[in-house]
């Protein structure tokens, strides 16, 4: 038997693997694991355990994995030393308990995460659904392709595993969902609750230096399931999961392929479903207005940086002024976006963060969410600072985040400091929000429904402690 497991963590540690920052949010926030629960699928008697969300301690998390032969944790460049501690407490109370670690950190630095901690068995390289399948089959590891593990004091690589071609063949995660989770504990800021999100398809044909999943596990191809196998899952998913309000199609970018974008949306038509997803700001108006009128609200929008400059080197592939009039088309549809940026983008001055927090204000869309620059390993953007010295003294030491799990500045440049980029987030948000603008359409929505009022006091609430939080560390 096998359990899935996200470990328990920070407080309000998001750390699940559909979670492009693992870090704490602004406000309390939670992303699906639906890179474990894809796996999880594939093996009978499984259990999917996602344990920050869901409250879940040390004790008892312990207390579970003593149930089963094989744990298999998603791990990532800063949850490393803390994954490493539970699976050194799952061994210590069970030996024979097999471990595994997945995700891109262990893709990228097999050798270096194996020998992290004497817990952990094996790591998985690249794609690894089958992979767990079969680990959790009991095959021998050397007969298993795309593993690293452990012989005694040896390491031993088996062959590459090939990408899954066919993403059809794969069961639906949202059984696995239903089996093992508890949706009301899933909660994103700009979504309408419940939520639920899902993949469609894998990789990403863009070229964006720091975006982690398509240069490590999924691929720089956008392999897609049939827009009939995804409004099956859907039709499946409302009998399951009759309160849920919106659907998220978790994709680095749905929209890399428009005509099966615009097909999905036709035939979600008849489903009545509100769904959202992740774009880029190059897509068309008729586009656009089919994906509205076949039920889309809200398109995840990253726009990174107002600098035309940091835009061309991290290969972003658009233009200030394509941006400006997408974001103007989707406007006039009633589509809402959040837009996300990102300081500490090579190479950041003082003059390009208030260049960008101009750009963001002048495009003026429903909300926004500013991340630091995170150099994961296996990103173009972690070999260009380790060529240009530009990681802190901090990141050296492997730290991507403070005490609390608050993520901090991993990069500095010739006059900016870590600490000024770090910084510069508050500022980012304070200026933004604090305008007439964004507070009337805030209002606006929590006068439109008393469940919404509630929210956003909250959130307002959690915005402000996390914060002060953060000047602290």
């Amino acid at each position: 038997m096998t359990l899935f497991l996200s470990p328990p963590s920070f407080d309000g540690f998001d750390g699940g693997a559909g979670s492009r920052y693992q870090a704490r949010r602004e406000i309390r926030s939670f992303w699906y694991p639906t890179w474990l629960a894809m796996p999880a699928a594939l093996v009978p008697n499984s259990k999917l355990m996602d344990c920050p969300p869901h409250d879940i301690g040390v004790d008892e998390c312990l207390q579970e994995a003593r149930k089963y032969d094989h744990v298999i944790i998603h791990t990532s460049t800063p949850s490393l030393a803390n994954d490493c501690k539970i699976a050194e407490a799952i061994k210590q109370q069970k030996p024979s308990t097999t471990i595994g670690f997945i995700g891109a950190h262990a893709m990228v630095l097999p050798e270096e995460t194996l020998k992290s901690s004497w817990a952990v068995d094996w790591v998985a390289r690249r794609e690894f659904d089958y992979t767990c399948r079969e680990v959790s089959e009991g095959r021998p590891l050397s007969e298993i392709k795309g593993l690293a593990y452990k012989q005694g004091n040896k390491i031993i690589y088996t062959p590459e595993r090939e990408l899954i071609r066919n993403l059809d063949e794969l069961p639906w995660v949202t059984d696995v969902y239903k089996r093992d989770l508890d949706i009301r504990k899933y909660s994103i800021g700009y979504l309408k609750e419940p939520y639920i999100s899902l993949y469609t398809g894998r990789g990403c044909p863009s070229r964006c230096t720091f975006c982690l999943w398509p240069q490590t596990i999924a691929g720089r191809r956008y392999r897609t399931r049939s827009a009939d196998n995804v409004v099956a899952e859907m039709a499946h998913a409302q009998k399951l999961f009759p309160e849920v309000e919106e659907y998220f199609f978790d994709d680095d970018t749905f929209t890399a392929n428009l005509p099966r974008a615009r097909e999905i949306a036709s035939k979600l038509q008849k489903l009545g479903i509100v769904w959202s997803c992740n774009s880029r700001a190059t897509v068309d108006y008729e586009s656009l207005k089919a994906m509205k009128d076949g039920g889309l609200r809200l398109l995840l929008v990253g726009y990174e940086s107002g600098s035309p400059e940091i835009l061309k080197r991290i290969k972003k592939g658009i233009t200030i002024e394509q941006a400006k009039e997408f974001t103007k088309n989707c406007k006039k549809l009633g589509i809402v976006i959040h837009g996300t940026f990102v300081l500490g983008l090579p190479i950041e001055t003082p003059e390009t963060i208030e260049q960008t927090i101009k750009y963001a204000m002048e495009l003026d869309v429903f909300s926004i969410q500013v991340s630091l620059a995170a150099p994961y390993p296996g990103t173009e953007l972690y070999e260009e600072a380790k060529q240009n010295g530009w990681f802190s003294k901090t990141r050296q030491t492997g730290r991507q985040l403070t005490n609390d799990g608050i993520q901090q500045s991993a990069l500095e440049y010739p006059g900016l400091s870590k600490e000024e980029i770090f910084d510069a987030v508050e500022r980012f948000y304070k200026t933004y929000y604090l305008r007439p603008k964004p507070i009337l359409r805030i209002l606006k929505t929590m006068f439109e429904d008393k469940h919404v009022m509630v929210r956003r006091l909250r959130e307002g609430y959690e915005f402000f402690n996390f914060m002060s939080k953060r000047k602290k560390d």
